[in-house]
């Protein structure tokens, strides 16, 4: 096996990954102690030791991968990701681009693209984005529309709240978010208008229970749907390894019987000349016989 391959094979191997894990998760916990003072007085020398340690392994491990596989590594979406969270930590400390090195977190993220339960639940995500679109449109046609009935009802006695269509657009997604909707504005709309109930209470059933569900059962049924597609592969390769073990089996069930007819011919025609000696040896004495 060429070197190249083999170093792919091994850094894509289990027990590597394994390792890449660790550091992800013992780099995260250094980002996040390196927030607090009073541990990078005491520790700030080892912490961004730590870190340094950690961004060295991430960066072997890309130029490992690149080595391995070429330009076929920018072919896959994580391998890009991870490639771009890498190099954004290299970014200098001072200059114009030292906001970016707040960025640096996203090194934590790479533990989605190692995980491959993680990883699956973020492509369910991605692959769900045309039906949560759908919805999105429609809940954003559902919030302007209650919110020319919001600011026609209500602007009038609390401007602050409905005085204008994005105040009331704002002011809607407060309400469905269910955050102090009661107390601080539906009972205080109330008071001012008492059959104010029949508006708000028909939005946060559309809005909050229904929009919101239709949401998680898109996420729910792409998930599905990916699992389904994952099992009907490995169904078919399943199929595939059986079927050519098949062909396998038939291939030397078909060579057994060429070398059985084979030593069957053989022995025939030994049993057929033995018959011939036999018989010539025979002959003489039947003359004899006879004279």
């Amino acid at each position: 096996m060429p070197s190249r391959e083999r170093i792919g094979t091994w850094i894509e191997s289990a027990p590597v990954q394994r390792i890449i894990i660790a550091v992800i998760i013992v780099n995260a916990v250094t980002l996040g102690l390196e927030t607090a003072d009073a541990l990078m007085a005491t520790l700030g020398g080892l912490l961004k030791a730590l870190d340094r340690a950690a961004l060295a392994v991430f960066v072997v491990e890309i130029g490992l991968k690149l080595y391995a596989f070429g330009w076929r590594f920018f072919r896959g979406a994580w391998n890009v990701f991870d490639f771009a969270v890498v190099a954004i930590a290299l970014v200098p400390a001072s200059g114009p681009l030292a906001v970016l090195r707040a960025l640096r977190v996203l090194r934590v993220l790479r533990l989605v693209s190692t995980v491959p339960r993680l990883r699956f639940v973020v492509e369910a995500l991605l692959a769900a984005v045309p039906g949560i679109t759908s919805i999105a449109g429609l809940m954003l046609l559902l919030f302007y529309v209650f919110a020319v009935m919001s600011t026609s009802l209500f602007g009038a006695r609390f401007p602050e709240w409905f005085g204008s269509i994005g105040a009331s657009m704002y002011t809607l997604f407060q309400i469905m978010t269910l955050e102090s909707w009661s107390m601080g504005i539906v009972r205080p709309v109330m008071d001012a208008y008492p059959a104010a109930w029949a508006f708000f209470v028909p939005f946060i059933l559309i809005a909050t229970f229904t929009m919101l569900n239709l949401f998680i059962g898109i996420i729910v049924d792409t998930m599905q749907t990916m699992h389904e597609a994952d099992h009907a592969a490995e169904r078919r390769e399943m199929e595939g390894a059986m079927h050519d073990d098949t062909d396998r089996v038939l291939a030397e069930v078909r060579h057994l019987r060429q070398e059985v007819a084979g030593l069957r011919a053989a022995l025939q025609a030994a049993a057929g000349a033995g018959g011939d000696t036999q018989g010539s040896g025979g002959r003489p004495a039947e003359e004899r016989t006879k004279s």
